[in-house]
């Protein structure tokens, strides 16, 4: 796996808009940390689109614009301001033979997960898993989850811990880390871009799906092989879940826990990761150690 480089002070992160539209003052929060972290931000012009709809502009905007941030030399870390949905429908047509000469850190979550998955899959350059511009806003620039990509940008090497759950099951595993949103890695299933997870960590979250559609989630990566052969798996938040009418029957771990209790590797529930204030930044492609026990888990970047 090969490492883009560290940033230092004076270092340029750029920020796009590669799938959903999000106004410009969004962003500012987050402007300003960046820059009182000490480095130059470059704004993208997907960063203030006039469109009127979904997306932050065209495909082809959006593929021109995430374009030139990566054959840029002078950007080293490349923010995307939010997810939403978008970035499939321009992964195929992304060129990305400068980039792999001059790799820099792709950051996101959600919809971003196709470039992570892409990036770990098909060129094996590491990337982040971790808070986007909303996260900086009512004041939150300053709490454990942005400082984390502070950290990780830096090389600081991660060591984070949650609590224990009924669900977990108790072990130890090294891997190299992967996942991200359970949508968006389903939906890679079967293409180019898609997640390997063999002797792999995996991590999933996901926000707003049904109940049933989690569970169909799940059967989709379960049926790929894509959670035979795994070092541990993490489970992030599954955040404002949706019910039919007539009710599922079982509230989201439930689901979960039913289709990954039969695995000997370690498992955690409840791991701060996803669409929440509780979204630690993750290395995709990164060496961690996943220790869980009765009371507490521990994930240790190595």
């Amino acid at each position: 796996m090969k490492f883009p480089p560290y940033l230092k002070k004076g270092d340029t992160i750029g920020i796009v808009a590669p799938a959903g539209f999000m106004p410009i003052e969004k962003m500012q929060a987050c402007i300003e940390t960046l820059d009182s972290w000490g480095y130059t931000v470059e704004l993208g012009a997907t960063t203030h689109s006039g469109a009127a709809n979904y997306f932050s502009g065209t495909d082809e905007e959006r593929l021109a614009d995430l374009q030139q941030m990566l054959d840029n030399k002078k950007i080293s870390a490349i923010l995307c301001a939010r997810g939403g949905y978008g970035v499939s429908r321009i992964i195929d047509r992304l060129n990305f033979k400068k980039f792999k000469k001059h790799p820099k850190w792709l950051i996101g979550f959600s919809d971003i997960t196709v470039l992570l998955s892409h990036l770990q899959a098909r060129y094996k350059i590491a990337s982040l898993h971790a808070p986007m511009a909303a996260a900086f806003n009512e004041g939150e620039f300053n709490n454990p989850y942005v400082r984390s990509l502070r950290q990780a940008l830096e090389g600081e090497k991660a060591n984070y811990e949650c609590n224990g759950d009924p669900y977990n099951q108790k072990g130890s595993a090294r891997g190299e880390l992967v996942g991200g949103n359970l949508a968006l890695l389903a939906h890679l299933v079967g293409s180019s871009s898609e997640v390997k997870t063999k002797n792999r960590i995996l991590f999933l979250e996901d926000v707003g799906e049904y109940l049933y559609n989690v569970d169909r989630m799940l059967l989709q990566l379960k049926r790929a092989g894509k959670l035979d052969k795994l070092a541990g798996l993490i489970i992030g938040g599954f955040t404002e879940n949706k019910d039919t009418e007539r009710p599922f029957g079982k509230e989201v771990h439930e689901i979960i826990h039913e289709h990954v209790k039969d695995y000997t590797y370690p498992i955690c529930f409840g791991f701060p990761v996803g669409h929440q204030k509780e979204n630690y930044a993750l290395k995709i492609g990164g060496r961690y150690q996943l220790s869980v026990d009765e009371t507490t888990v521990a994930l240790t970047e190595l």
